[in-house]
């Protein structure tokens, strides 16, 4: 018996989100609100489960709050969006955030914030390669990209103009009465795990990361980004220059994810350091970073605010290349990084990745050694009047940068075996991961020493000498934490305590009556990237205003 058609009417009274014409964008939205703030943020109930001042039922309680306090905010966020053309891209450009937030997160048990942020923005192609895998893969697809799919091939009813406004309105509206009820019901049990575990706000995702990234765009609006303020205007040479033979020559070796608990100078109990354990080496052993991330280390670093003060600088200023250069000295950056984060703007500089060394280079990554190859000619195209006062290159490292450690070291030089040989670091064993990176350290060791080696072949022309500080250090899986990046009032202190190794000739030496026995005597005060700057311009004698000797390592073994 043929089928009637459907009478009008009873078009008309079947259900709303049943209608032919598609679902209501409110339920796709809460659907997709609380797909997030649940499944996705199984790296934050892992973490409150953890917490050992909790009890079993506290952590059932404030994982609904914050589940319900995700959901409700992401709910209002994409409701002010809830248009024709911006709802499903919206809600898609959210799944997918949300799906690489939760693999990082989960995977390396990191948190995300603005220092995060900036990392993740300044990531160039050879990072990014070395953080893919399988696991990022089908995280990914699993909860963002399914979720997204069945999304797109939904209908939704969207409905005229100004009564879709009045319903965005709506649920914006009623999102955030519900928001600020649910945060009234259980704010001491909220207030309380966010000021005694304050890495738990940085792990509500995806809205960690969209604030992260809100932070980092309101910089420029916080301070003129594109102004650069002139430092050290009335810089010279100091008197060691008046009656010089050879002109100083500086090695700066700009370490990368370097830790200084793994090297066996300060400690350690492998041999991580079998080259510099043999040459006339000082290194400090409480040195700590500026930050946790080379995106926050480096430009603090050079520059002449602490860490305390470079994040509220009230403009930015040029650096100690920049200072020293305008002294006259003759200053060369080369990078085996993601680039020197303004650093080397305005000084001669060259980046590896231009470099076609075969033995040392593949597919656009070279091994540190290649800072090295064809030195002395780089050197020689510098001006020869600047040349002529003294020289100073600064080297930037890929040294220990991670998940692929194991790429970090040549065949020869891997001394710790067997290795992790992946970036899905917790399928390795903790022996494996250490031994991946002890060899990155071995090979840092080595690089250190064919360049002080070097700079030892230059004694006839030069006074030569080398400072190698790392700009962070590293987790390692301790706590079930990888990685680097944590928030400085947080971080781990792997993170944040630095190698610094001082190496001066005996022409160095005598040229600024600063001696190593005297350094060694201070090995275990503490120091920091905050003494940096001083320190480089004290070590090439260089005189301006800015220049505090109470901040100097080596003011206190210079002999008068």
């Amino acid at each position: 018996m043929p089928l009637k058609p459907s009478s009008p009417a009873s078009r008309r009274a079947a259900p709303n989100h049943l209608s032919p014409q598609g679902i209501r964008p409110l339920w796709v939205v809460m659907l997709a609100s609380f797909w997030i703030a649940t499944v996705c943020n199984l790296a934050l109930w892992r973490t409150l489960a953890r917490l050992p001042d909790l009890s079993t039922n506290q952590v059932l309680t404030i994982s609904v709050a914050l589940a319900l306090v995700i959901g409700l905010a992401t709910t209002g966020l994409i409701s002010l969006l809830a248009w024709r053309w911006t709802l499903k891209p919206v809600i898609i450009l959210f799944c997918i955030s949300a799906a690489l937030g939760a693999y990082f997160m989960q995977a390396y048990n990191i948190v995300i914030d603005k220092t995060m942020m900036v990392n993740t923005l300044q990531t160039d192609v050879r990072e990014t390669r070395d953080l893919l895998n399988w696991r990022l893969l089908a995280t990914v697809l699993v909860l963002g990209v399914l979720p997204s799919v069945l999304l797109w091939r939904q209908a939704i009813r969207m409905q005229r103009p100004v009564r879709q406004a009045l319903a965005n309105l709506t649920a914006v509206l009623v999102s955030t009465a519900l928001l600020v009820l649910v945060v009234m019901l259980f704010f001491q049990s909220i207030a309380s795990v966010m000021r005694n575990h304050t890495h738990v706000r940085y792990l509500m995702n995806p809205l960690n990361s969209f604030y992260a990234l809100g932070a980092v765009a309101a910089k420029p609006f916080l301070r003129d980004e594109s102004a650069l303020l002139p430092l050290g205007e009335d810089a010279k040479l100091g008197a060691s220059y008046a009656a010089q033979t050879k002109p100083p020559l500086l090695l700066l070796v700009l370490g990368e994810t370097a830790r200084s608990a793994n090297f066996s100078l300060n400690g350690y109990n492998r041999p991580t350091n079998p080259r510099l354990s043999q040459e006339n080496v000082v290194s400090q052993r409480n040195a700590w970073a500026c930050g946790t991330s080379t995106a926050a280390s480096v430009p603090c670093m050079f520059s002449h605010f602490g860490r305390e003060d470079y994040d509220n600088r009230p403009a930015n200023y040029e650096g100690v290349l920049d200072v020293l250069q305008r002294a006259g000295l003759a200053v060369l950056w080369i990078d085996n990084q993601s680039g020197c984060k303004g650093v080397c703007d305005r000084v001669p500089n060259v980046n590896t990745s231009q470099l076609q060394v075969p033995e040392l280079c593949t597919k656009g990554e070279c091994f540190d050694e290649v800072m090295l190859q064809g030195l002395d000619e780089r050197i020689a195209a510098l001006p020869a009047e600047r040349r002529a006062k003294g020289v100073v290159v600064a080297m930037h490292q890929m040294g220990s940068h991670g998940p692929a450690y194991f790429k970090r070291s040549p065949q020869a030089l891997k001394k710790f075996l067997p290795e992790c040989t992946t970036n899905a670091l917790q399928s390795c064993s903790t022996s494996e991961l250490v031994n991946a990176y002890d060899n990155t350290i071995v090979y840092t060791d080595h690089l250190l020493g064919s360049a002080i080696q070097w700079l030892k072949g230059k004694e006839a022309q030069a006074a030569p000498a080398l400072l190698y500080v790392s700009d962070h250090g590293e987790s390692l899986g301790e706590n079930n934490l990888y990685l680097h990046g944590m928030p400085y009032s947080i971080a781990p202190d792997v993170q944040k305590q630095v190698p610094w190794i001082t190496w001066l000739s005996p022409t160095f030496e005598q040229r600024t009556r600063i001696t190593a026995d005297c350094l060694r005597k201070k090995i275990d005060d503490r120091i920091s990237h905050d003494n940096y700057f001083h320190s480089v311009l004290g070590l090439m004698n260089v005189q301006t205003q800015v220049y505090k000797a109470g901040m100097d390592v080596y003011a206190g073994c210079a002999k008068p």
